[in-house]
C-alpha cells in the first residue's frame, strides 16, 4: 500500500508549482483543496510517508548528480586523462588511469596518500595523474605553485611525497627546507613559482573541478566514476578492477 501512495505523493510534489500558482491548465481551486486534504489525511495516518518521500527525493537527486558527473567526465576526458602537462606517478603507460584532485594542506589528502602509494606498488598497471587544486588558502596555493615549479626540475614526485607527509604549514620557509631536502634548486624554484603559466595551469584545474562538480579534496576519477573523499585500499582496488574490466584489460 505504501509504495503506490508514496509514488502518488512524489508525483504531486512535481505538481506543487502549478498547485500553488493556479497556472492555466493546472488544478482548479477545488481540486487543489482536495489534493491538500488527501495529503493531510495520508500524513496523519502514517507520518513516516514524509520521511520516505524525502529519502526517495534525495536518492533521485543523487542519481541525477552521478549521471551529470559521468557525462562531464566523458566530455572532459581529454583534459582529465590525457593532458601531457600533468604530473604522473606509477606506470606512465598503465592500462588504468586514476586521477586525483588534491590540496597539499588537506588532511584527508594526507590520509589518502599512503593508500594510493600502496596501490601503485600492488597494481603495476595503474597510472596516477595528479591535479593540484589549492582550495584551502594562501599556503595551499604556495604549495601547489612549488609543486608545479618542481616538475620543471624533474622533482614533482619527491616534493609531492614530502608535502603530503608534512604535519606543519607549508609556508615559504618550510617549502624551502623541504625543496632543498629533496634536491631542488630553491632559487630557481622560487623564481618559477611566480610564472604566469603555472597560474594558468591551476586555473585550468579549478575549472575542470567545477565542471565535474567536485566540492572538496581529495576527489578521485577512475573510468567514468568520481569518488569524493579518502577511501581505503580495498575500495581503490575494487575501482581499479572495475575500470580494468570495462576497458577490456
Amino acid at each position: 500500500m505504501r509504495l503506490p501512495l508514496l509514488a502518488a505523493l512524489l508525483g504531486l510534489g512535481l505538481a506543487f508549482p502549478a498547485l500553488a500558482q493556479g497556472t492555466p491548465g493546472g488544478f482548479t481551486p477545488e481540486q487543489r483543496r482536495e489534493i491538500v486534504e488527501v495529503l493531510r489525511d495520508a500524513l496523519r495516518q502514517d507520518p513516516s510517508i514524509l520521511r520516505d518521500a524525502l529519502v526517495a527525493l534525495e536518492q533521485a537527486d543523487a542519481f541525477d548528480r552521478v549521471g551529470a558527473q559521468r557525462a562531464a567526465i566523458l566530455e572532459n576526458a581529454e583534459a582529465l586523462f590525457r593532458n601531457a602537462d600533468d604530473p604522473v606517478k606509477g606506470n606512465p603507460r598503465g592500462g588504468v588511469t586514476l586521477v586525483e584532485f588534491f590540496d597539499a594542506r588537506c588532511g584527508y589528502c594526507k590520509q589518502l596518500h599512503p593508500v594510493v602509494e600502496q596501490l601503485l606498488k600492488r597494481q603495476r598497471d595503474v597510472r596516477l595523474v595528479l591535479k593540484d587544486l589549492p582550495i584551502l588558502g594562501p599556503n595551499s596555493l604556495l604549495a601547489s605553485r612549488a609543486l608545479l615549479a618542481a616538475q620543471r626540475q624533474g622533482k614533482y614526485a619527491e616534493l609531492h611525497d614530502a608535502l603530503l607527509a608534512l604535519r606543519e604549514e607549508p609556508a615559504e620557509p618550510v617549502l624551502r627546507r623541504e625543496a632543498e631536502r629533496v634536491g631542488l634548486d630553491w632559487a630557481r624554484l622560487r623564481r618559477e613559482m611566480d610564472d604566469p603559466a603555472i597560474g594558468r595551469r591551476l586555473e585550468a584545474n579549478t575549472r575542470l573541478a567545477g565542471a565535474l562538480r567536485i566540492e572538496g579534496t581529495p576527489a578521485l576519477v577512475i573510468g567514468d566514476t568520481l569518488v569524493p573523499g579518502a577511501v581505503d585500499l580495498a575500495t581503490l582496488e575494487r575501482l581499479v578492477a572495475e575500470a580494468r574490466a570495462k576497458s577490456g584489460g
